[in-house]
């Protein structure tokens, strides 16, 4: 009697597992980036072949703007303004979350001071920045002190809004399960109220991101001496058209990757929470 042996068989997996997923996120990023990309080709081409040679003087195609911001960073003159801008944008913000993340947990936590406050707080919300902007430049002067105050107006509402709103929003079942285990009020701040709060206090914080920099570049246009606000307001008086719109293109660039450090941020602070299913 004899046995045959077979060999055993080899599973090599489906070779072309990846691809799908790999065509999947390029569609996904096309179709996200589709918009964009149909702007910038319809700002490049609209000049050429649509507009009038006046109108084209006023909004000359992407490729030249691309050129005269080119030019800026050759010279180091974007350098310069984009340096000056980022530090007045960053003290600014600095000092509204140092100021807004604290003062909110302490409204959130004792609801009398909540209730004496709120009236001032939504009188204050409710007072756009740029409004007070002459109260700023006539009791601080033309300074760097008036732009960064005006700033740190700006961005303290919307942290320390958020960061309220944060914490009243925390789950009661998990505040009434934390005290059920014997939790003393500053172990429930710090182990339940607190992480709950910190997605929403991060909204707060992108918003005044973007903030520090709408409101600077605004405050720049009035006596300062560098910045991007002062780039895009001397490229105006001066007829330098190109050059004004490559400080706008360095304007949005700038926001888009100081709101996607912050997501980013947001994301490494908020590893504990259970991603949602698409």
């Amino acid at each position: 009697m004899t046995a045959t042996l077979e060999a055993p068989a080899v599973h090599t997996g489906p070779k072309t597992a990846e691809k799908p997923h790999k065509k999947s996120r390029l569609s996904k990023a096309f179709r996200s980036s589709a918009a964009i990309l149909l702007f910038l080709a319809l700002w490049e081409l609209a000049p050429q072949y649509l507009l009038d040679e006046a109108t084209r003087t006023f909004l000359p195609p992407l490729s030249e703007d691309l050129a005269a911001l080119w030019e800026l960073i050759v010279n180091g003159q974007l350098a310069d303004h984009l340096l000056a801008s980022l530090g007045r944008s960053a003290a600014g913000f600095v000092i509204a979350v140092a100021v807004s993340v604290p003062l909110g947990l302490l409204i959130a936590w004792y609801r009398p001071l909540a209730e004496f406050l709120n009236p001032l707080l939504e009188l204050a919300r409710n007072t756009a920045a740029l409004a007070l902007l002459p109260v700023f430049t006539l009791l601080l002067g033309i300074g760097e002190v008036s732009k960064i105050a005006l700033i740190v107006y700006a961005c303290v509402w919307p942290v320390l809004l958020n960061t309220i709103a944060g914490v009243n929003t925390v789950d009661p079942l998990l505040v009434k399960a934390a005290r059920s285990l014997g939790l003393s009020s500053p172990s429930l701040f710090r182990k339940v109220i607190l992480p709950s709060a910190v997605p929403t206090i991060f909204t707060g914080i992108r918003m005044a991101a973007a903030y520090s920099i709408l409101i600077l570049i605004a405050a720049e246009m009035v006596g300062a001496k560098a910045g991007l606000g002062y780039l895009i307001n001397n490229s105006q008086v001066n007829f330098q058209i190109q050059q004004m719109y490559a400080a706008i293109i360095t304007v949005s660039v700038l926001g888009l990757a100081i709101n996607a450090g912050f997501v980013a941020l947001e994301r490494r602070f908020s590893t504990w929470r259970v991603k949602e299913k698409a």
